[in-house]
């Protein structure tokens, strides 16, 4: 007897309902969140007699919302769980005639004020109109396209590029492990009496804590360029890049003595002093253990001197905590006969 082929009582059926059941299960998988809890619900709802009170005291639910996902999915299937509009069916429509917009558009491209002022020129004109509905008018023009609105930029502002010639940030892979890798340098205000301002400058390598020092008149990109002489003549090692904040003492002169140098010139971010800490603390320290000892200098010159005596005693005899109690001079010395040693 031959069965190939042969249809089974029902199979046709069956058939049938394949397509429909995975179409079913495609919507499903497409369904947010909400939908799915609402098919959810119903499904509950449908293992359990059909009991809507039953159901609706089980997930929390109102009465009126259960029935409301019901007749959208018997009407629509599971997509009809998603989330509806609830936009108004009748939306509150515009009491303003056009001769009133118009009137309203004309004062505002004439004199550019808010509803407040606008609605004292309606009034003067003759139109009966609140202040509310000057506004709506308002937001009316411009979604419609009809609001000119004028550039509010100060036109005397001279808008200069932020990118600098030479200077960049510091790149995140960019780590200093030896002495001379990264060198942050900062000025600060001296005051000694009133009226009389000196711009003190320090540079700290951030692996050593070796120090350089200078004082100057004023902080000027050629007083900034000359430190950077002074910095690279007393750090025993080569400095290969140098970190400042975005002082204008810090462009011009300074970045091309950096670029020819062949020094790498790294800028901070605005208003981020905590990325240059080494020379923050330096300068508090400084500060703390020179300038607030110190009577007033006479001149510069010996305020120079004085400064370039505290250099010393910072580098070569004040232990450092974060470097073992060791000077940045006995760091320095235990650190290169390390790598002599090792490349010996």
């Amino acid at each position: 007897m031959q069965v190939y082929g042969a249809i089974l009582p029902g199979a046709t059926a069956v058939s049938r309902l394949l397509p429909l059941a995975v179409a079913h299960t495609r919507a499903e998988a497409d369904l947010s969140t909400n939908a799915r809890h609402r098919l959810k619900v119903i499904r509950w709802y449908e293992e359990h007699d059909r009991n809507a009170s039953r159901t609706c005291r089980h997930f929390s639910h109102s009465r009126s919302g259960f029935h409301t996902w019901l007749r959208r999915y018997e009407r629509e299937g599971p997509k009809g769980l998603e989330d509806h509009s609830r936009r108004p069916h009748r939306v509150r429509q515009p009491t303003w005639s056009q001769e009133l917009a118009q009137a309203v558009l004309h004062f505002r491209q004439k004199y550019h004020w808010g509803k407040d002022k606008l609605v004292v020129l309606a009034r003067r004109e003759g139109w009966e109109v609140s202040t509310s509905m000057v506004g709506r008018i308002l937001k009316s023009l411009e979604e419609r396209g009809l609001l000119w609105e004028p550039d509010l930029r100060d036109p005397c502002i001279v808008r200069r590029p932020h990118k600098r010639p030479y200077a960049t940030r510091k790149p995140r892979d960019y780590v200093p492990k030896a002495p001379g890798d990264l060198v942050e340098v900062d000025t600060a205000d001296i005051r000694f009496l009133p009226g009389e301002v000196y711009k003190h400058f320090t540079a700290r390598d951030v692996v050593a804590r070796w120090d350089v020092l200078d004082v100057h008149h004023r902080a000027t990109g050629q007083t900034a360029a000359s430190f950077l002489d002074v910095v690279v003549e007393r750090m025993p090692f080569p400095v290969r890049a140098i970190q400042v904040d975005g002082g204008s003492e810090f462009k011009a002169e300074f970045e091309e003595t950096c670029q020819q140098r062949g020094i790498l010139l790294f800028e901070l971010p605005p208003r981020s002093p905590k990325l240059n800490a080494h020379v923050e603390r330096a300068n508090r320290t400084h500060q703390e253990e020179f300038y607030q000892m110190l009577d007033p200098p006479d001149s510069l010159d010996e305020l120079r001197d004085g400064l370039r005596a505290q250099e010393t005693v910072y580098n070569t005899i004040r232990p450092h905590q974060s470097l073992g109690q060791r000077t940045p001079w006995e760091f320095c010395q235990e650190w290169f006969a390390t790598r002599t040693t090792e490349r010996g």
